[in-house]
């Protein structure tokens, strides 16, 4: 029998790398897309890459420039990514980061016959971003049916977030059962040229924690 296709929103992070993971243990022949937004930890994109050519996993880029629009230390080098908890939602959110990516990805899941997409938002432990919720995921998935070809001819596609209520330290101990090895992985908002981070971000401490909780030594290469 044909394997399941899936395609899978790949940053070379944590998350989307526990993500691939399960869709590959759910025998899932995954096709990852990696999305080069001129983010300002650009060095996740050089990762990504590294990690699925060393897994033999098909990658696509696909390139976008949301400095043109801004609004987000991570998209925006005159705006200092924050080291200290922000109230509210921290100008780390990248303005709908998640709905650009998400459309992007039906776009291409609709050519390649693709039907099931994966994305590693979590709403557990995460910044308040608000494309992280299950609201939010439920509402994209409807929009894209209604707006594609796939949708309207009696297909679907289904988004598929599976760490989207499980915490960080549940994520780190399901994908060390997978087999993931997290040193490669990067998450830093603000990673320097050789992939090493910075520790202060809310990534860093998000995932500092996370390994803290999940009683397993932290592998991150950082600054200092």
């Amino acid at each position: 029998m044909e394997n399941k296709k899936a395609l899978i929103l790949f940053s070379g992070g944590l998350d989307s790398t526990t993500v691939l993971h399960h869709a590959l243990s759910k025998g899932y022949d995954c096709t990852a897309l990696t999305i080069d937004y001129n983010q300002r930890h650009i060095y996740e994109v050089k990762s990504s890459q590294e990690y699925l050519k060393k897994e033999n996993i098909d990658g696509l880029i696909f390139k976008i420039d949301l400095s043109q629009i801004g609004g987000s230390a991570l998209t925006d080098n005159e705006v200092e990514v924050p080291i200290e908890s922000q109230p509210g939602i921290p100008i780390t959110y990248v303005p709908a980061r998640n709905t650009i990516f998400l459309s992007i990805a039906s776009a291409y899941a609709e050519k390649l016959s693709i039907t099931e997409i994966f994305i590693g938002v979590n709403q557990i432990d995460y910044s308040g971003y608000p494309d992280c919720r299950p609201e939010f995921v439920d509402s994209i998935q409807n929009t894209i049916n209604l707006g594609t070809k796939v949708g309207v001819t009696g297909g679907s596609i289904l988004i598929n977030a599976p760490l989207i209520n499980m915490a960080k330290g549940e994520i780190i101990r399901y994908g060390m059962e997978l087999g993931i090895d997290y040193s490669r992985t990067v998450s830093c908002y603000q990673a320097d040229s050789e992939g090493r981070a910075c520790g202060k971000c809310d990534s860093c401490k998000f995932r500092k924690e996370g390994f803290k909780l999940a009683g397993i030594k932290d592998p991150t290469r950082y600054k200092n």
